[in-house]
């Protein structure tokens, strides 16, 4: 079971990317941070919005590393999804085919019971480093804006030792630096 601050299992799969097949290896992208972007099934309704608003944040996200949306569903069927949708038309970044359920399995995400992994979004730093995991229910809607405010508290944490981000952080805000002199304090 993949745990916070442990090494993400490596995987390799088929992906849909820039119109074309390709095989990925999440080692592919050591050195930079990837959000693996967990989602239950193509072709459903939550789904392409997340999907959607994934992609409508992309080149930011871009500056930091890498999104890997990620289904139970073959990279045929993900580019089927992207010639039908207009939403999902915009997607630059790789949709990966788990159909044997490697992936969800090794991050445990996968729904034993149905065969689709759940809305699950895992963070992993440049080191591949797990640092955050976070999964809601099916028909909770993820928001890519707080996923951002994440990547990037996570991104100045690494940069800056010891310093932490509070509740509402946001790039240029005050951090704390984590001590005893706080303790009760705030």
């Amino acid at each position: 079971m993949v745990k916070l601050n442990e090494v993400a299992p490596d995987f390799k799969a088929q992906a849909f990317v820039k119109n074309q097949f390709k095989e990925i290896k999440l080692s592919d992208y050591k050195g930079k941070f990837v959000i693996l972007f967990f989602y239950p099934a193509d072709f459903t309704f939550v789904c392409p919005t997340e999907l959607e608003d994934m992609a409508d944040h992309y080149d930011k996200i871009k500056e930091y590393g890498e999104v890997l949306s990620i289904s139970t569903d073959t990279h045929f069927v993900h580019k089927a999804w992207h010639d039908a949708s207009e939403a999902i038309k915009k997607i630059k970044f790789p949709m990966v085919g788990d159909p044997l359920h490697v992936i969800a399995k090794a991050y445990n995400v996968l729904r034993d019971h149905e065969g689709l992994s759940d809305r699950a979004t895992i963070i992993i730093d440049p080191d591949g480093i797990v640092k955050s995991i976070e999964i809601t229910d099916e028909p909770i809607g993820r928001n890519a804006a707080e996923l951002m405010r994440k990547l990037e508290a996570l991104d100045h944490a690494r940069k800056n030792p010891g310093m932490v981000c509070p509740a509402k952080w946001k790039p240029g805000d005050a951090t704390l630096k984590a001590g005893i002199d706080l303790v009760g304090k705030i």
